[in-house]
Formats: structure tokens, C-alpha cells, sequence
């Protein structure tokens, strides 16, 4: 850092006596708190050098996280548009038999997400990430010579299980780099694309059914081929591009990899070590923290929307214009994704610079509801499609809030997992419920569905404002307490485990 020192004491004088590079070290070495008993950081930072490094960081660990997410949503809802392109009447699905497969997916989904967060802790983000997504890229590829409906289910099965560890582990990745703050803005870069994969996967989709044959593939197979081997290629490529934390970076100096390890530390009330090693008691503190469980229900019910939206928008789209043709469907389903995108990305970016949550989820409610209360109340076309707009714009932008969330509000880096394992996990329930939300006898107009989605959009109304105050409350209670008092007698070992039950922890909404 030479004589620009990028860390600062927290008690320097008014003139900013810099540090010396010894102050920085220290505070990212293992064994040394960067906090005092208080929770206060011990260290202040330099503003300008903060920003230099979260740009680095964000060129170098965005973009691949990103990609392989697209495609990891791709490769899961593409389902939806090869149903329009004959997949269904080619395996003689009848019935539930539709609902069925896209069920078996979130069976090994829900099963494996926080095993699969706690492989990612242990293995490796660096590693874990590109090789689930080798997995799923396989299995995708193997769907387009599907045959049977048991075969559909087995593979949609294993598809799941690959999947189950992507969404949890890259924002579990993401928190050992950046602030809580500036979380929920750089998950946002990564979720945003899901409605994008949804806009994109209706566009690649169209694309790919003006050919005659991929191989020997044709029609609906060659969506699975086609994206499956592009998916393929692109985790192979990650194997050498993702970096698994600051320590192993090469593109930082040893001044960066101390100050990204400090700044990310000195928000760890009471933690000698930024990356601490598994332990059951972390872990079930991030599953059983009281706003993991809030949080993730409230994930839940906006799932049931989201998911929804992936599976079934073509469907939707399809009552709304049966006349047009299949391609022009598949065109129909990208705007609304693409104005979700937009939203996602501003109410996260406002997430950001507020270093706020709870308010979003309070803000973005009441669109989803406003979407459902048009779709039960007209049958016209241009309000249903108009419907899917407002819907795409306040269900979205959860996924990175949620994740952020539950990050924000647990201390060490084992009970950052599970929480994240658990958010995700529960979030998934609720995109199992989503296959079953909209079903083939309420079609046209799917009353059921659209009046499930308006219920689970106003809990998620009420369950957020619930939420905020029982917070609020409680940080009041913690500030009555002597924490001195609390801490005397405790152990450093005990002190790192008491995690959110901290007495100098506060919630953040």
C-alpha cells in the first residue's frame, strides 16, 4: 500500500495518521479479531482504496458466476418452451404427467441444497461451482434422447440434484468478497439472470426451431443438445477462471488479498478468521437464526410466482394468443422477463446504497398482487399480458435480496452457509408447489393458480412488515444489554460460537 495506506485505525487522530502495512496484516491474519467487544471495527478504510479493489473483484468474479447461472436457469426452464415445440405430445404425457416431471427436479433440489452448500464450504467454490455445472450441462444433453415418461423423470431428477448446489454456493461464494452491504447489488448481477434466461431462453429457443436437425436431434431435442453442450463448455472454461477466495487470487496483490479479507472481516462481530472451519453449532445457528427462517419463507412464497413464470409463461402466453404461431409464443414470453431484469438490478443497486432489505420486500409485494388481482378480474388478452409485466417486476428482484438477507444477519462463515442453504432450500419448496399451480383442468384462465399467487404475495406482504418490526424490537432489547456482562467468563472459542446470539450483534433489516 505504500504511503496511499489503504486502512486507517479506528482510534487515528483527526490528520489520519496512516497505519503501518503490519495494522493490515494483522487484522486479515488468522487468530485476530478485527472487532472489539462491542462489535465496532477496529479499523476504518480508505474509501477510494475500497472501491479500486471491489471493481477488480467484481470484473474478475461476476462475469463467470453470471454465465453459468444463465445457463444453469436455461437448462432448467427450457422444459417450458420445448412443451411448446411437441415435447409433451411426443412422450404422450396426459394428464398430470407434465406437472409430474417438473416435480422430480425440486425432489432432488430440495433434498441436496444444503449438503450441497456445505460440499461447496468444504471442496471449494473454485472447484464445486464448475463441476455441478458440468453435471447439469451432461444431464441436459441427455434429456434431448428422453423417450419415455420415466426416463423424463429420472434425468429431470439428476438435473436436480447438479442444480441443487448453484444458487446457494455462488452467494455463498460471493460473501467471502464482499460487504453486507454491497451483497444484495452483486447477487443481483448473477439472479438477474433468471428473467434474463428466461427472455433469452424464449429468443434461443425460437432461434433453434428454424433448424432441420442438430445431429440427430430435431425439433424440442434440439433445444436440450444445443444448450446442454454450449453449458458444457462454459463450466470447463470455469475450472480455470473462478477463484475460490482471496487468499488463492493471482489477480490481487498481497495488499488487496489483505484489505478484501479485513474490510469482509471487520463486519464479523467477535471472529478471529474470515473462513472458520465447519462446525454443527454454526451450522444450526445460519439454519434456525429467526430471520433465516422468515426470510426463507418469504422466499418460498415468491418461488411459487417465479418458478411459475419459468414453467408456465409459454402456457400463459399460449391462452392468451392461440392463434399465433409457436415462434411468435416463444417471442411473447421475452418482454416481461426483460422489464423483471431491469428491476431486479434497481431495487438491488437501491439495496445497495440504503443497505436495506425489508423495505423491498414490502415495496415489491404489492406488484405481484396487483398482477394477479388483473388476471382474475379480466379475461381481456392486453391485460393479461400486461399483468405478467407487473408480476416479473416485483417477484424477481427476491432471489438476491432474500440471499442478502440471510447473509447479513449471521456472523461467521459456516452459519453464512447453511443460512444460504436453507434460504435456497425452502425457496425451492416453493417453486415444488409451483408445478402443481398451475394445472391443465383450470386452464384457460387458471382461477387456482393465479389466485394462489395472489395469497402467497399478500403473506409475503404481511409476513415482511412483520418481520421489520419484530427486528426493530429486538435490537431495542440487545441495546438494554450489558454486554461486558454477558462476555465475562467466555471463552474466545465460545464467544466466535454465540454468532447472531452475540449481545453486540444487531439485526439488519
Amino acid at each position: 500500500m505504500s504511503d496511499s495506506s489503504e486502512l486507517k485505525g479506528r482510534d487515528a487522530p483527526l490528520n489520519h495518521t496512516v497505519v503501518h502495512d503490519e495494522t493490515v496484516h494483522s487484522a486479515a491474519e488468522h487468530g485476530h479479531v478485527a472487532t472489539d467487544s462491542l462489535g465496532r471495527s477496529l479499523l476504518t478504510f480508505d474509501k477510494a482504496a475500497e472501491s479500486r479493489l471491489r471493481l477488480k473483484i467484481d470484473l474478475y468474479i461476476i462475469p463467470t458466476v453470471a454465465i453459468l447461472y444463465l445457463f444453469c436457469f436455461i437448462d432448467r426452464a427450457n422444459i417450458g418452451n420445448a412443451r411448446l415445440a411437441g415435447f409433451e405430445k411426443d412422450l404422450k404425457l396426459v394428464g398430470y404427467d407434465y406437472n409430474t416431471v417438473l416435480s422430480v427436479f425440486y425432489i432432488s433440489y430440495i433434498v441436496f441444497e444444503i449438503p450441497s452448500n456445505m460440499a461447496c464450504k468444504l471442496i471449494g467454490p473454485g472447484w464445486f461451482i464448475p463441476a455441478i455445472s458440468l453435471g447439469f450441462g451432461v444431464m441436459t444433453v441427455a434429456f434431448a434422447f428422453v423417450r419415455t415418461f420415466s426416463a423424463a423423470c429420472g434425468v429431470r431428477f439428476l438435473l436436480g440434484l447438479f442444480e441443487a448446489g448453484m444458487l446457494p454456493g455462488i452467494a455463498y461464494y460471493m460473501s467471502r468478497w464482499y460487504r453486507r452491504s454491497e451483497l444484495a447489488f452483486r447477487l443481483a448481477m448473477y439472479i438477474v439472470m433468471a428473467p434474463l434466461a428466461g427472455a433469452f431462453g424464449g429468443l434461443l429457443a425460437s432461434a433453434i426451431l428454424k433448424l432441420d436437425h442438430f445431429g440427430s436431434t430435431k425439433r424440442w431435442e434440439m433445444i436440450f443438445a444445443i444448450e446442454g453442450i454450449v453449458t458444457i463448455c462454459l463450466s470447463v472454461i470455469a475450472f480455470f477462471t473462478l477463484t475460490d477466495r482471496p487468499e488463492t487470487a493471482r489477480w490481487l496483490t498481497a495488499e488487496e488479498k489483505d484489505l478484501a479479507i479485513a474490510r469482509v472481516k471487520s463486519e464479523r462481530v467477535g471472529q478471529t478468521e474470515v473462513l472458520d472451519k465447519l462446525n454443527t453449532s454454526k451450522t444450526l445457528r445460519g439454519i434456525f437464526s429467526p430471520v433465516t427462517l422468515a426470510t426463507s419463507f418469504i422466499f418460498l412464497l415468491d418461488n411459487i410466482t417465479v418458478q411459475g413464470l419459468a414453467f408456465f409463461a409459454p402456457t400463459i402466453v399460449r391462452t392468451i394468443y392461440p392463434k399465433s404461431s409457436v415462434v411468435s409464443q416463444q417471442l411473447h414470453t421475452v418482454p416481461p422477463y426483460i422489464v423483471g431484469a431491469f428491476f431486479v438490478v434497481l431495487f438491488n443497486f437501491l439495496s445497495w446504497r440504503m443497505d436495506k432489505r425489508n423495505i423491498f420486500f414490502i415495496m415489491n409485494a404489492p406488484l405481484m398482487m396487483t398482477g394477479y388481482i388483473m388476471f382474475l378480474a379480466s379475461t381481456n388478452p392486453n391485460v393479461r399480458y400486461g399483468a405478467t409485466f407487473l408480476i416479473a417486476s416485483g417477484a424477481f428482484a427476491f432471489g438476491a435480496l432474500c440471499n442478502a438477507q440471510v447473509s447479513a444477519n449471521v456472523v461467521s462463515d459456516t452459519a453464512r452457509s447453511s443460512a444460504i442453504g436453507t434460504n435456497v432450500m425452502l425457496g425451492n419448496i416453493g417453486g415444488l408447489i409451483s408445478t402443481w399451480s398451475f394445472l391443465p383442468t383450470d386452464a384457460p384462465n387458471f382461477h387456482i393458480g393465479n389466485g394462489l399467487n395472489l395469497a402467497t404475495s399478500s403473506v409475503i406482504l404481511i409476513l415482511s412488515i412483520c418481520l421489520g418490526i419484530w427486528m426493530t424490537a429486538d435490537n431495542r432489547r440487545r441495546d438494554k444489554k450489558n454486554i461486558e456482562a454477558e462476555l465475562e467468563g467466555l471463552s474466545e472459542k465460545q464467544i466466535e460460537g454465540l454468532d447472531w446470539k452475540h449481545p453486540a450483534f444487531r439485526w439488519r433489516a
